[in-house]
């Protein structure tokens, strides 16, 4: 047992203290023991509403490991990709005016989940136009600016391309768990920001601004989830429900610095506190969410917040609160 009051001490800390709405801390071990415990509003403006355990959150980055990076790994497992081969597998035709010498068609489905490319962090596509397919014909058509390797959003919206050529299919179509949803979800939504570009407050529409514009359901952002929906997901890795052991493997073990298929490893100063042991994994989302799964300890908890709203334009404290939260929950459980 772990006493949920104590780990959620410091969201709680936030929350009075107004650096962030609202707060969900959820646990769960690898026997299925889950507590939760949430704080604060769902949303600010237009109009207070008191959140709750039902709200769905904008999960952002954290749909690259529940969601993208999970289903390459279904893919390989079924073997109709090779992780160590080029997205041209998948993509043929990407970049596909210069087959030749275009660095884009060596790039591997490994590299796109380790961060292991040349490519930018992020890039303003929406600004480039609203037509989904032709957004993602732009992306596979650019020739991209070079730099050095950084986690980069571009990486997987290629590794969400390549799974719908793969399956013929949106992300949508995709069997999620219970709670798990690429958006618009199917109950109370928290809100995020008073988005600039599209003028309103945003609920229920996801917030990253070139997912929004491809179409809502990319390999970089558009999942959307409840607190029991993310702990769901992590009790299927813990208890191997969820993932084959090879993928298991991937997703545990560095590959490029701390980073490992899709996810991260406990590093210096890295988001889930050093408490933990250096068996965890975990990833965060730029709307206020994150994911860290203790594989040694069988624990698993997420912290959930609508830090971005209403502007994400201002000191949330979020840097300092997962950390935080993540050595709370750990000093909590008292193992």
């Amino acid at each position: 047992m772990i006493d949920i009051d104590a780990a959620f001490a410091p969201a709680a800390a936030a929350v009075a203290a107004g650096q962030v709405p609202g707060a969900t801390l959820g646990v769960v071990t690898r026997d299925g023991w889950t507590a939760t415990r949430t704080m604060g509003l769902a949303q600010l403006e237009p109009a207070a509403e008191t959140l709750t355990p039902d709200h769905w959150f904008d999960l952002a980055s954290v749909s690259k490991v529940i969601a993208t990076t999970s289903m390459i790994l279904a893919l390989a497992d079924r073997g109709l990709i090779d992780l160590d081969r080029p997205l041209t597998d998948a993509i043929p035709d990407l970049r596909q005016y210069d087959i030749a010498n275009a660095p884009e068609r060596r790039l591997t489905f490994r590299d796109c989940l380790v961060h292991r490319t040349f490519l930018p962090a992020v890039e303003p596509i929406y600004t480039y136009g609203d037509d989904p397919a032709r957004l993602r014909a732009f992306v596979l058509q650019r020739e991209w600016r070079h730099g050095p390797s950084v986690y980069s959003d571009i990486n997987f919206i290629l590794l969400g391309i390549a799974i719908e050529r793969i399956t013929g299919a949106s992300l949508r179509d995709w069997p999620l768990g219970p709670e798990l949803s690429f958006g618009p979800p199917p109950g109370p939504a928290v809100a995020t920001e008073r988005c600039a570009w599209r003028g309103r407050v945003l609920k229920g529409e996801v917030h990253d601004e070139n997912c929004a514009a491809m179409g809502g359901a990319t390999g970089h952002a558009g999942l959307f989830g409840t607190v029991a929906g993310v702990l769901g997901f992590a009790r299927g890795v813990l208890d191997g429900s969820g993932l084959s052991p090879a993928a298991l493997a991937a997703i545990a073990t560095p590959v490029n610095g701390p980073r490992t298929c899709g996810w991260e490893v406990r590093h210096a100063d890295w988001s889930g506190g050093q408490l933990c042991s250096a068996a965890t994994i975990g990833h965060t989302g730029f709307t206020g969410t994150g994911l860290w799964i203790d594989l040694d300890r069988g624990l698993a908890w997420t912290l959930l917040t609508n830090r971005v709203h209403p502007t994400r334009h201002r000191d949330s404290g979020i840097f300092t609160l997962r950390p935080a939260v993540g050595d709370a929950v750990i000093a909590a459980a008292g193992d």
